[in-house]
This record gives structure tokens, sequence and C-alpha cells, in this order.
């Protein structure tokens, strides 16, 4: 089929090789390596229709773009080295007329480790990532990427995609550190914070997560999810009202 698929990654030797495998139908998939010091490198090469480019990290938003010029076809399918394309998904991707005046959605069941995520809010989320080179692309977002579609139709496609996001506690900590970062250098000098939005965002997050969305009946799972947004979105203020501390300063 006439799409490529880009896959960016850094150290994810446990979840790329599912990943990759279910990507053997594409013939063109373009791994872009940023930094990897485990085995992912050597799993990429494994693949032969894999299209290894190692560079750098700027932001999901330009890495993302970046990646996608190395991609042979103008259809380009964003796929996380943490997910995983069903059966259904690739069949529908084979066998639907693309219009290139539309950008595609697609279906995302969650999990973490092997178990299922039903509530939270991150079950059967709709995310765009199916879009021609030619007409669009990811906007510059360092987090929070999105694909623009102004003026572009969206159309949801039939099938899912996997994502294993999560296997085990220590991610959750070290993704809340690095995406309350890159947030935070994203947006100052251009949104105002302080500790109690910091607070209060905080612990909205976790209501949010836990009781409107019912994340109490995903188990211990939900409340690790809940408690994760919680220490996400207090750490995103809390770094933005420094950053912007210091960027009044050096006025």
């Amino acid at each position: 089929m006439d799409i490529s698929v880009i896959v960016l990654v850094k150290n994810n030797e446990n979840t790329l090789p599912k990943t990759l495998e279910s990507l053997k139908g594409f013939s063109d998939v373009v791994v872009y390596d940023n930094g990897s010091t485990d085995k992912s490198i050597e799993i990429a090469k494994s693949f032969s229709n894999v299209h290894l480019v190692q560079g750098e990290f700027k932001g999901f938003g330009w890495t993302k773009n970046q990646a996608a010029s190395f991609s042979k076809n103008d259809w380009v399918l964003i796929i996380d080295s943490d997910e995983v394309v069903d059966s259904e998904l690739f069949k529908t991707l084979g066998t639907t007329a693309l219009d290139k005046n539309t950008v595609y959605k697609l279906n995302f069941k969650a999990f973490y480790k092997d178990i299922p995520v039903k509530y939270c809010g991150w079950n059967n989320q709709k995310i765009k990532r199916l879009y021609n080179k030619t007409v669009t692309h990811n906007n510059s977002n360092d987090v929070h990427e999105d694909i623009i579609s102004d003026g572009l139709k969206i159309k949801e496609l039939s099938g899912n995609v996997e994502h294993y996001s999560y296997h085990s506690i220590s991610q959750f900590i070290i993704k809340a550190d690095h995406y309350s970062t890159l947030f935070a250098k994203n947006n100052v000098g251009k949104k105002n914070s302080s500790p109690l939005k910091a607070f209060f965002n905080g612990i909205y997050s976790f209501i949010r997560t836990y009781i409107f969305k019912r994340g109490f009946l995903d188990g211990y799972v939900g409340l690790i999810i809940a408690y994760s947004h919680m220490v996400t979105n207090f750490y995103k203020y809390i770094k933005l009202y420094e950053l912007n501390k210091e960027h009044n300063k050096s006025k």
C-alpha cells in the first residue's frame, strides 16, 4: 500500500518488536531514532521494511515532521513505538480509497502492562494519525502536537491501535517529568502560572480522571493513572511558573 509509517524511537526495546511486527505489511517504515542506548537500533535493523534514521529530538511536532521528510510515500501514518496496528485497521488501510484533503482519525485501545484500561478517558480515544504530507503536517508543538486540519475534512477509520504506553510505575514518573518540562519550555512567556494554579490544576486533574471519567472502575490501575495526571499537571504549571520568573528577570 502507498502509505509510509513513521515511528519515533528512544530506548523502546521492550515494545518496539511488537510495534514493528504489526507493521510488516507496510513497505516503507521510517524508524527515527533519537539517541537510543538500548537494543532499539538493533531491533529496527532486523526488519527488512524499516528505513532507520538517526537524528535529534526537538520536540514532538518538529521531530515527527522531520521523520516524515524521509518517507517515500505522500501518505504518512504516525505510530508510536509502544503501539500496535491491529488486523482490522491494517485491512482498512489497504482497502480504503484515501482523499488527500482528509485527515484520518484512528481509534485507540489503552493498556497498562497487558491490562486493558477501560476508563480514565484513555479508552476509545479518536486521534488524528494519517495525513497526506503534500497537503498538511504536524504543528510545531513540543508536546501535545497535532496534525493541522484547518480547512480539511476529518474521518475515522475502522480498526484499532493498541497502545501499550506504560509497563511500570517508574515510567509514569519519568514521563511526568519529561512532558511537564516540554510543556513549560513550550509556554514560557506565553502563558501565566502561579503556585496556586499549579495546585488546583493538579487537584482538578485527579478528580476529573478518577471521579468524572470513572477511573475508580479500573481498580488500582485507575488510581495510578489519576495520580499521575495530578502530578504531571502540577509540575507543568509549577515549572512554567519558575521559567516565567527567570524569563521576566532577564528582560
